[in-house]
């Protein structure tokens, strides 16, 4: 689907209600809009804070309005993908939570085969295509 920025709350409330995991994987280039589309995801799932990119922390952790809890990665610092486990990846995981992970194909092992995938292309400077796969 293409969509301007502007539509970008329309596009999060289509991914929350037909994604098929509550792990979501982000696909796209530097500066696609990977933690725009994120901040309005959670921003959907009832969290009041600013979701913002864990480039350095690795993960962010965010409590929804209902006390659901949502956890934000960024993986594009990872110079081995074995370093997701040194953080707990694999915990994250079991606990049922909203996931959402950039730059997840530097974690490819690590991944869960339904997963969410969602690629996000540039079109032009407000405009984007987003593919669910």
């Amino acid at each position: 689907m293409i969509y301007n920025l502007s539509e970008i709350e329309h596009i999060a409330k289509t991914i929350i209600s037909s994604s098929k995991s509550n792990i979501l994987l982000f696909y796209g280039e530097m500066g696609a809009g990977k933690t725009t589309l994120v901040k309005s995801l959670a921003k959907e799932l009832g969290v009041q804070e600013t979701a913002s990119s864990p480039t350095f922390s690795i993960v962010n952790e965010y409590i929804s309005d209902n006390n659901k809890v949502l956890y934000h990665f960024d993986f594009y610092r990872l110079e081995k993908e074995e370093e997701a486990l040194d953080l707990g990846f694999e915990e994250y995981l079991t606990q049922g939570d909203w996931i959402f992970i950039e730059w997840p194909e530097k974690i490819t092992s690590f991944l869960p085969l339904n997963a969410q995938k969602i690629t996000i292309t540039t079109i032009s400077a407000d405009k984007r295509q987003l593919t669910l796969h």
